[in-house]
């Protein structure tokens, strides 16, 4: 097998994982590099922070047309680098995009300034507004190297502040075609950098200076991270890893769900945070869903610039799954497509298990591999029990009739897709991101533009009342007066609003 990535003489070689191939080399940079680059970023962040929304935008859109514009050189690049097919690699590059494009357009209206109640304190104007935090550090995975970061890189430029992007050690090749486009189309040069390296350019990075830290990756590297970050009391971003759950009630339309299935887990070899990696299956149809299930699968093709599923990307995530599929083999698990034995090299045929339960490693761990293991339940309320006995919680997916929304409604995840799979992640108004070993925080949606800002609260007075508590030149009766606020305000006698109580006291 491929070593993905190599270091020599400082320096990381990018290795194509479906054929072994040495396709280019980085540099391992520093921590004084990392500090040189924060230091670049600020300078930049200080001039794009006082641009308009406006201006702004303009110069994301040309950001985003150029990437379109290199669309097949990204492609390609991703499906060398990753070893995805290349219709992936496009549909990556196509919601990288559309995410530059929701953030650059959405960005002042998410962060427009706006009035709310001042409550008892109704001689005040009460504001919030939202001010760019300076320089972000987003630290990207593997598995979807353009996307996932873009989905930090792009709300964090919106919002006014600098980046630097130190993408995965296995995947830095299109952090830095993207760093050359970004180059040649914002007006500051350094507002978006890459720095390369493997984990000790990472840690660089969470312990420099900047203002915050997004990361994506396992739950035990994000765990690091904060560690690092917590040095500086710098504030973090975790999107880390999930085990998602599929619940199929006996209503659902079988032939879709499975399909969903079988794309959901398998797509991207199973490589996604947000894959399908359990289905729970009501018992009156799961042998026919299992049926459609292995149908479907024995259509895919495996390898090649046209296959459905390609290389896994990293070899030590090939081992995390052989170990999960001979755990579950080993306590009952029945192999239906696919299996430990199905492995070669970085191809892993896609597997389907049934039999399955909560002491298998396939039911409880994140597999990230192309496997869909099927379990039967006995009603409903056990697949809910089940989908939450889960130290993750990430997205999740049901298929039902009647009772889908109320089924998704009692799921402990971040994300939910009712009939669907994964439709949260492509829709940029939706913010992204889960609970638990999951993570905190979002990116996407109004909420990841406003991750990257600092909320300001502004009380500004506007009149003035008989009764001030901002001064210590009270009335005599003044003890009197407060007796009688509090009671009318919040005693038997509440007033609606605080303001019909001032204008009376006028």
């Amino acid at each position: 097998m491929a070593t993905a990535t190599t270091q020599t003489n400082e320096r990381l070689s990018s290795v194509n994982p479906a054929t072994g191939e040495v396709i280019g080399s980085v540099p391992i940079m520093t921590a004084a590099e990392v500090d040189a680059a924060i230091a670049r970023a600020r300078v930049a962040a200080s001039v794009w922070s006082t641009r308009s929304f406006a201006a702004r935008e303009e110069e994301l859109v040309a950001f985003r047309k150029a990437l379109a514009a290199s669309v097949d050189e990204l492609a390609e690049l991703l499906h060398r680098e990753n070893g995805k097919p290349l219709l992936e690699a496009y549909t990556e590059v196509m919601m990288a995009l559309g995410h530059v494009q929701h953030a650059g357009a959405r960005a002042g209206k998410a962060l427009e300034p706006r009035k709310v109640s001042a409550g008892m304190l109704a001689n005040f104007r009460a504001t919030i507004s939202y001010h760019p935090l300076g320089v972000v550090g987003v630290i990207g995975p593997w598995n979807y190297p353009l996307f996932t970061p873009m989905g930090s890189i792009a709300y964090a430029l919106a919002a006014g502040n600098a980046v630097v992007w130190k993408p995965s050690e296995l995947t830095p090749l299109i952090a830095l075609e993207v760093e050359k486009i970004a180059r040649r189309t914002f007006a500051l040069q350094d507002l978006l950098q890459v720095v390369t390296g493997a984990g000790a350019t990472g840690a660089a990075l969470a312990k420099s200076g900047v203002d915050k830290i997004a990361f994506t990756g396992s739950a035990a590297t994000g765990k690091r991270v904060m560690a690092a970050a917590a040095e500086r009391l710098t504030p973090v971003l975790l999107e880390l890893g999930g085990k998602d759950a599929m619940i199929v009630d006996s209503d659902a339309d079988l032939e879709k769900a499975a399909e969903a299935a079988v794309f959901g887990g398998l797509t991207n070899a199973g490589q996604a945070c947000i894959s399908v990696e359990r289905v729970y299956v009501a018992d009156a149809v799961h042998d026919k869903f299992v049926e459609e299930v292995v149908k479907q699968v024995r259509d895919l093709k495996i390898g090649g610039d046209d296959g459905h599923l390609g290389a896994m990307t990293s070899p030590a995530q090939v081992s995390i799954v052989k170990d999960h599929l001979d755990d579950a083999i080993a306590k009952g698990a029945k192999v239906l497509t696919g299996g430990p034995d199905a492995i070669s090299g970085s191809y892993i045929q896609p597997t389907v298990l049934t039999n399955v339960d909560h002491r298998m490693k396939v039911m409880t761990e994140e597999t990230f591999g192309p496997v869909i293991p099927i379990a039967k339940v006995s009603s409903i309320d056990e697949a809910v029990k089940l989908a939450n006995d889960s130290r993750y919680g990430l997205g999740s997916s049901v298929f039902a009739g009647k009772a889908a929304r109320k089924i998704a409604s009692q799921l402990r995840a971040g994300m939910t897709a009712i009939n669907s799979v994964m439709a949260f992640a492509g829709i940029p108004t939706l913010p992204f991101g889960g609970i638990g070993d999951s993570g905190f925080g979002r990116i996407h949606g109004d909420e990841g533009i406003r991750e990257f800002t600092r909320v300001k609260s502004t009380a500004e007075q506007v009149m003035s009342i008989p009764l001030n508590m901002m001064t210590f030149r009270q009335p005599k009766d003044a003890v009197k007066r407060m007796r009688g606020m509090v009671k009318q305000l919040y005693g038997d006698g509440v007033i609606s609003k605080a303001g019909d109580f001032f204008r009376k006291l006028r």
